[in-house]
């Protein structure tokens, strides 16, 4: 056998995932993080449940700047993994397999799960 010059196709330097592929893709990966997020929630509730001062120590790491920043991607994640699965859900009753529909609805599902984190943080800010 011959070997060609050909490149594979696609090939990778030409080839772009499209915005559906991308979000699918943060769809399986929040779905692992808010699995992750959910153990640190129950090592926050059973801190809790003890009290003194190991609820201090945990309170103080997810008070501190890394803590806040993984509580905020676990709430991206939250809301992100909602939106998609209601963005899901009309595709299992047929709805939005268009490329138009499903491009529109995937930037509604990334500008909503942006604006439901930022409204939650503040909210919590202001609560």
């Amino acid at each position: 056998m011959s070997v060609s010059n050909r490149p594979l196709s696609p090939h990778l330097q030409i080839y772009r995932l499209p915005l559906t592929a991308i979000t699918s893709i943060l769809h399986r990966a929040t779905g692992v993080a808010l699995g992750a997020g959910t153990l640190l929630l129950v090592w926050w509730l059973m801190a809790t449940a003890t009290g003194g001062s190991y609820f201090e120590f945990v309170q103080g790491i997810m008070g501190s700047w890394i803590g806040l920043l993984v509580l905020f991607g676990f709430s991206f994640a939250l809301f992100f993994h909602l939106c998609n699965g209601i963005r899901h859900l009309f595709w299992d009753a047929g709805y939005g397999f268009e490329i138009e529909s499903a491009d529109r609805a995937t930037k509604l599902v990334i500008a909503a799960s942006v604006g439901l984190t930022a409204l939650a943080w503040i909210l919590a800010c202001v609560l």
